[in-house]
């Protein structure tokens, strides 16, 4: 099966393989600013551990739950230039706008080579070079994948490293409900995990593995350890879109939410999000009182699927494009099937031609998924990333595109030890 290509009848491609631009002085000062306005009401604490004369260059590796990551990060760097890996859906009609603030562009969980380059060349400049090594937002406030080339390229590039963690971030904007904010502390730590010396004398693995223990993190633990109560009484709804399998029935994508009540559509049974973020059934047994161990258990489901082969998911579905940065565009209807053996195919028609997009296993290790992606299309969505386009996938099944991005990563692992 060969890859066929869109026929955009000549439309140019958004060029990632660009250099920043070094970040102006005067956009350091103004990032300042308006993190500090649009943090205005907001309880909130940065604190930095272990950088008592710390410059740069160095890495500032931070965890990502919402976009206030960045209005925290910004007041933890200031007043040092900083150039953030942003990826190429931020850049949809303002590409001018993240250039000038220092973004570095590219497509998520895809093979771009320059990327690298950029990284170096922001470190060789004497700045910060941020980066969200997890690449997508926290689903359930916990740690996501993280690539062991991180490792690498650390190594690779002798500065020391920076783990920016922020806690409540998930909890005040989760990601499967943005739309409704609730009243939680944020606290953001920087912390100097490894010095420019250590790294020198470190494995990539030793360092992957002072990473990977730097960025452990649990809103859901952080709550109930500080005693945070969120009382919104629509504090539930949208919970569903993470908490997608039943654990009384097996029953998957029928699970719903509205108030302060999770329920599953096929048979009945409800739980309570509690203020102080645990789970208890209204009827029977508590299967799981933590959000993140239901979630964690879903993610194991899936591992027991890819590994026994019987993983596999087809739909009919809507597509739209982003060859480039001054819009998006729409690509029609199409099919999409995503297996163990051949990852994704995607194939539709465009311009009265045929295409076919394919992602083969080894070609991601991750999956860019979003919930009500307001930006194209208010519904949920996942994205296949290419090198050169990105294809926003909009299935007709409901309440999927959690489970896809379980799949992705068990299949890259799957295949990975083959």
């Amino acid at each position: 099966m060969e890859k066929i290509e869109v026929n955009y009848k000549n439309k140019k491609r958004y060029k990632t393989a660009r250099y920043p631009i070094r970040q102006p002085l005067f956009i350091v000062g103004l990032v300042w600013v308006l993190s500090k306005f649009a943090l205005m009401g907001k309880k909130y604490k940065v604190e930095k551990i272990n950088m008592e004369g710390l410059k740069p260059p160095y890495f500032m590796l931070s965890n990502h739950e919402y976009f206030i990551d960045f209005e925290l990060a910004a007041l933890g760097t200031f007043p040092h230039r900083v150039n953030n890996v942003i990826n190429i859906d931020g850049y949809i009609k303002r590409a001018w706008l993240m250039r000038l603030i220092g973004g570095i562009c590219t497509r998520k969980f895809s093979n771009d080579i320059h990327l690298i380059k950029s990284i170096k060349k922001v470190l060789e400049r004497g700045d910060v070079l941020g980066m969200y090594p997890e690449a997508r937002y926290s689903a359930c406030g916990v740690t996501s994948y993280i690539p062991d080339s991180l490792g690498k390229l650390i190594k690779k590039c002798g500065v020391p490293v920076v783990v920016v963690i922020h806690r409540g971030n998930h909890l005040h904007t989760p990601f499967w409900n943005f739309r409704k904010k609730r009243k939680v502390p944020l606290h953001t730590t920087l912390t100097q995990v490894l010095t420019k010396e250590q790294i020198e004398t470190l494995s990539v693995d030793e360092i992957n593995k002072v990473i990977k223990e730097a960025f452990v993190y649990d809103d859901y633990k952080y709550q109930k350890e500080n005693g945070i109560l969120i009382t919104e009484k629509y504090r539930a709804e949208g919970i569903h879109k993470i908490l997608y399998k039943c654990p009384c029935c097996k029953t998957e994508s029928k699970m719903n939410s509205k108030g302060t009540i999770l329920y599953c559509e096929e048979c009945g049974k409800e739980w309570n999000l509690n203020e102080d973020g645990t789970l208890s059934a209204i009827n029977g047994v508590t299967e799981f009182s933590h959000v993140p161990d239901w979630y964690n258990w879903e993610k194991e489901e899936v591992r027991k699927e890819v590994l026994n082969g019987t993983y596999r998911f087809f739909d009919d579905v809507e597509v739209y494009s982003l060859p480039r940065t001054t819009s998006v565009t729409y690509l029609g209807k199409a099919k999409v099937s995503h297996t163990i053996n051949e990852g994704f195919v995607l194939e539709g028609y465009y311009n009265k031609a045929p295409y076919r997009i394919l992602r083969k296993p080894l070609q991601a290790n991750s999956l860019h998924i979003e919930y009500d992606y307001v930006h194209i299309k208010p519904f949920d969505c996942f994205v296949i990333n290419t090198e050169d386009d990105s294809y926003f996938v909009y299935p007709t099944k409901p309440n999927v595109i959690t489970k896809i991005g379980f799949a992705v990563e068990e299949i890259y692992q799957y295949n990975l030890k083959k």
